[in-house]
């Protein structure tokens, strides 16, 4: 395996200049872009496939182990709070349970079998399986358990030919190459593999609707600094003062795009049905508000 490989290029980093060093890993970290930017219309095809499976109320589930896992948790919780993905549509399965994101755990990435959290998975479900390897036997185990049951498969490997790539209805190869460290995939194999999460996640959302104007109006305010935000996007988007913006976010219960149709003229009632009736999907629910009103 290419990500496994020793690269005679790099026989002799322990002895380098630091200088030197850097300049070899940061010349890594480009090619980890440059591995992305082949696999975009993979990763187009696959965000694509996902978006109707999650229009019809399925669950985003992540797999992996190790870094990987690690990697693709973090994808997953980001969208909760970033997104407003709800907390019930999503499965983080990682190999070790939630110990394995802070520390190694002993033979945790080789366990196969029946996972329960898996109990329940259905063909509205999405499943993204990651590992660099693309052999490893936990992830194969929860995207073969997932795919028995119906839902899309996603893979994405950094070693051509592999199970995860070959069984997976959406193969997403990264081609990474050798490690400047062999076997460190938490490198360039990892950097791939964080781009590629993040595009994949993020492009999906965006077609769901929880993006308008560039601005993420489904954010969850968690603290105040976001409570903020959500109050700076009104104004932005409507031109409104910040009272009259104020006054609007609380009469929707903090609800970002509730607000904006109430500041166009909506009744709360009204906004909430015009949302319903668009989906969710903000600019779509405006066309609606106008063509009511005119």
């Amino acid at each position: 395996m290419t990500t496994e490989r020793p690269s005679p290029r790099f026989a002799d980093i322990d002895i380098w200049d630091p200088g030197e060093v850097l300049e070899a890993m940061i010349g890594g970290q480009f090619a980890a872009v440059a591995a992305v930017r082949t696999a975009l219309p993979a990763i187009e095809r696959a965000a694509l496939a996902i978006e109707p499976r999650l229009r019809h109320g399925g669950r985003l589930i992540y797999a992996g182990a190790g870094t990987s896992g690690r990697l693709a948790a973090q994808d997953g919780a980001e969208l909760m709070p970033t997104f407003g993905w709800p907390r019930d549509r999503l499965l983080l399965l990682i190999a070790g349970g939630g110990a394995a994101m802070l520390e190694a755990i002993e033979g945790a990435e080789d366990e196969v079998g029946h996972d329960p959290k898996l109990a329940g998975v259905c063909d509205r479900d999405v499943m993204l399986a990651v590992a660099a390897s693309g052999t490893t036997p936990f992830t194969l185990s929860c995207l073969r358990q997932a795919k028995r049951c119906g839902a899309l498969t996603i893979g994405i490997a950094n070693n051509p030919g592999k199970p995860l790539l070959t069984e997976a209805e959406h193969a997403i190869f990264l081609d990474t190459g050798a490690e400047p460290i062999a076997g460190s995939t938490r490198m360039n194999a990892g950097t791939a593999q964080r781009i590629t999460l993040s595009l994949l996640s993020t492009l999906v959302m965006i077609r769901l609707g929880h993006v308008y104007r560039g601005l993420m109006v489904d954010m969850q305010a968690t603290n105040s600094k976001l409570t903020r935000r959500k109050l700076e996007m009104l104004i932005y988007l409507t031109g409104r003062s910040e009272p009259e913006v104020a006054e609007a976010l609380k009469g929707a219960n903090g609800n970002v795009k509730v607000a904006l149709l109430i500041m166009q003229g909506c009744s709360l009632e009204q906004a909430r049905t015009i949302l319903e009736r668009a989906n969710g999907e903000l600019r779509a629910a405006v066309e609606l508000a106008a063509r009511d009103s005119a």
